[in-house]
């Protein structure tokens, strides 16, 4: 985006980077594979992308992506509403991606959020912990538990000898 903006003397846009993005992905074939979500504010206004792995591209007022996605759409649909205040907006983004942590396997357990406005963009890590972790048992295996009545260790080098048959094998005439 750098190399963009000096080469054109302007601030890329962030349909810009999308569509750079996307191009990359579809170049690849699936080779390299990416579920992004893309947002930003430029000079045009906010907006919001997702790039699936494929290169294909979708611009919402909400977005979600990944293997919870369903269950956090479903949060979406039902609390959404245009021009949301920013602490309703954050609950809402808490209470969807906690809907896709406990509503499918393959989900983290934190919240991490990220708010874009013209001035500044704020990374929020680890805003709730929702499905905490607990910590696992160090010793799965106590000694003594599982006896052994006899050891056998064998050598597995085996030593082979190479017979020519049918003449010298130096010979290449």
């Amino acid at each position: 985006m750098e190399l963009h903006a000096l080469s054109t003397g302007s601030k890329p846009r962030v349909v810009t980077a999308m569509t750079m993005l996307k191009q990359m992905l579809f170049r690849y074939q699936g080779q390299v594979g990416a579920a992004l979500v893309l947002g930003g504010v430029d000079a045009t206004g906010p907006h919001l992308f997702t790039i699936h792995p494929h290169g294909s591209t979708d611009k919402l007022p909400y977005v979600t992506m990944g293997s919870g996605s369903l269950a956090a759409m479903a949060v979406f649909e039902s609390g959404w509403r245009a021009n949301m205040e920013r602490e309703d907006a954050l609950n809402l983004v808490k209470a969807a991606i906690s809907a896709g942590i406990f509503n499918d396997l393959g989900s983290g357990s934190n919240i991490d959020a990220c708010i874009i406005t013209a001035s500044h963009t704020e990374m929020l890590r680890n805003v709730e912990m929702p499905n905490m972790r607990v910590q696992k048992e160090r010793k799965y295996f106590r000694r003594g538990t599982t006896a052994w009545k006899t050891e056998n260790v064998r050598d597995l080098v085996v030593n082979e000898q190479i017979t020519f048959v049918g003449g010298d094998a130096m010979d290449t005439t």
